[in-house]
Formats: structure tokens, C-alpha cells, sequence
């Protein structure tokens, strides 16, 4: 299909900035996250890395407002977020979770359903239906099937579909590509990457496979202990030292636990 007359985003202004946020599982419970401040900006392809535990997925949750911060604010577009009405700001700030659910829909209607909640036209919904099954090298023979009939890999394929379908400003990913073959998930990044280098979305990942990282990212993220260490462009990382502080502190975590 000609992308020229599929509708497809324009460039979208997106830059999110956190300041002083600390988040606790409960009140007077630790911190899970702690004084975390940086900024995002349109394009970015940001990879957040770090131990288990480090925050992370709690991380990623504020963003959305599927959590909220114990203190500090988080903004969009200058905007403090909690002033965004929650539906309109997860049209615009999209989740996927390392585990997700079609809710007992059909692979179809998962992926169309909530652009009809939005009451796009049918003609919108069936064009990018059919882009994003050509893009992500989805099957039509899969569109018949329930959950139960899908891989773990292949939901999170429909799963990576449907928050693109919503066209966000800014996508979420919570291990995307972990249960993907290295060449599907390869294809996968590639797309996102094309993506934000458009300016149509920008994006933050969670992702433990470092090489994929490494080819995808533009920024890194680094958080041990809900604590933000590190915050650095992509080429100014030693992949290598990452790697082996990873394997040094999980180590280090799985001896106390023994």
C-alpha cells in the first residue's frame, strides 16, 4: 500500500520533562524511584537499562499516569499532566506492557477497537490496519485468532501494532522485543527507529538486550536502586563496561538473597 495516502501522523511536537519525582510503593514505604529529573525531547529513542528492581517499569508507569508520583510533577509540552484529562493523555502517551491481553477479542478487533472508541471513520481504521500488518510483517490469517491461539511472541507483535495504530506522541515500551526472534525483533526496531527519526513518535524502552539496544537508542537511561546514575547520548557509552556492571550487580543482588 502507497504510505502517501495512508493517514499517518505529521510530525509531532512531543518533549516531556520530570522534575524532582520520587515514587513510594505505599505511604511510608521506600521510595521505588528517587529524585528523578531529566527530559525528553521529539525524536528521542530513549532505552532505559538497569538491574531488576531498579525502577524501571515503575518508571515508565508514571509517564501515563497508570501510577503517581509520590512528589515532584511530570510535564508534556509544559503541561503538568495530572492537568491532562487521563483518556486524552494516554491517547497521546501510550503503554505497551511486557505482557499483554487482546481481553478475549479477536487479533482484529484488539486492533481496531480503540480507534473505534475515538470514532474514526471505517476507511481510517481499515487503512491503518492494513499498514501496520505490512510494516510489522503480520499475517492477515492471524486477524481471525483469539489469544489462546497466539505465541507470547506474536501478542506482543499485535500489542506493538495496536499502540501504533493510536498514533502516539510518545510510545512506552516495557521489553518489547524479549519474546521476539532476533530477526523479528530486529524489524521491529527498525520500524520504531524510522518512526522517531520522522518525528512521528518518540520513544522510551525498557530493553535488557543490549545489542539491540545499542543499534536502536539514542539516549541511554541507566537506574540501580530507583536512582537515575546515568543519563548519556548513545555514542558516549561504553556498551561493554554497561554490560559487565549489569552481570556485576546482579550478581551482587542474587548473593543476598541466598
Amino acid at each position: 500500500m502507497d504510505a502517501k495516502i495512508v493517514p499517518l501522523p505529521m510530525e509531532q511536537t512531543a518533549q516531556m520533562r520530570l522534575q524532582q519525582v520520587n515514587l513510594a510503593a505505599s505511604v511510608g514505604a521506600h521510595y521505588l524511584l528517587q529524585n528523578i529529573s531529566f527530559e525528553v525531547f521529539q525524536g528521542d529513542r530513549i532505552v532505559l537499562v538497569g538491574p531488576s528492581g531498579a525502577g524501571k517499569t515503575s518508571l515508565l508507569r508514571l509517564l501515563n499516569r497508570l501510577s503517581e508520583p509520590t512528589q515532584g510533577a511530570i510535564y508534556l509540552d509544559n503541561q503538568e499532566i495530572r492537568q491532562i484529562p487521563v483518556i486524552q493523555l494516554r491517547r497521546q502517551i501510550v503503554l505497551v506492557p511486557q505482557e499483554s491481553k487482546l481481553l478475549g477479542m479477536t487479533v482484529e478487533a484488539a486492533l481496531t477497537y480503540p480507534l473505534t472508541l475515538q470514532e474514526l471513520p471505517r476507511t481510517t481504521i481499515a487503512q491503518r490496519l492494513q499498514y501496520w500488518l505490512e510494516q510489522l510483517h503480520i499475517p492477515s490469517e492471524w486477524l481471525d485468532r483469539t489469544e489462546l491461539q497466539l505465541s507470547v511472541g506474536q501478542r506482543q507483535l499485535v500489542a506493538i501494532a495496536r499502540s501504533l495504530m493510536l498514533q502516539p506522541k510518545i510510545l512506552l515500551l516495557d521489553e518489547p522485543t524479549s519474546a521476539l526472534d532476533a530477526g523479528r525483533a530486529a524489524h521491529v526496531l527498525k520500524v520504531l527507529t524510522d518512526l522517531a527519526e520522522s518525528g512521528q513518535t518518540t520513544l522510551l524502552m525498557v530493553n535488557h538486550q543490549l545489542d539491540l539496544a545499542q543499534e536502536f537508542c539514542t539516549r541511554v537511561l541507566y537506574l540501580q536502586q530507583g536512582q537515575l546514575l546515568k543519563d548519556s547520548p548513545s555514542p558516549a557509552i561504553d556498551w561493554i563496561d554497561l554490560r559487565n556492571t549489569l552481570i556485576q550487580v546482579e550478581t551482587e543482588t542474587t548473593q543476598e538473597w541466598m
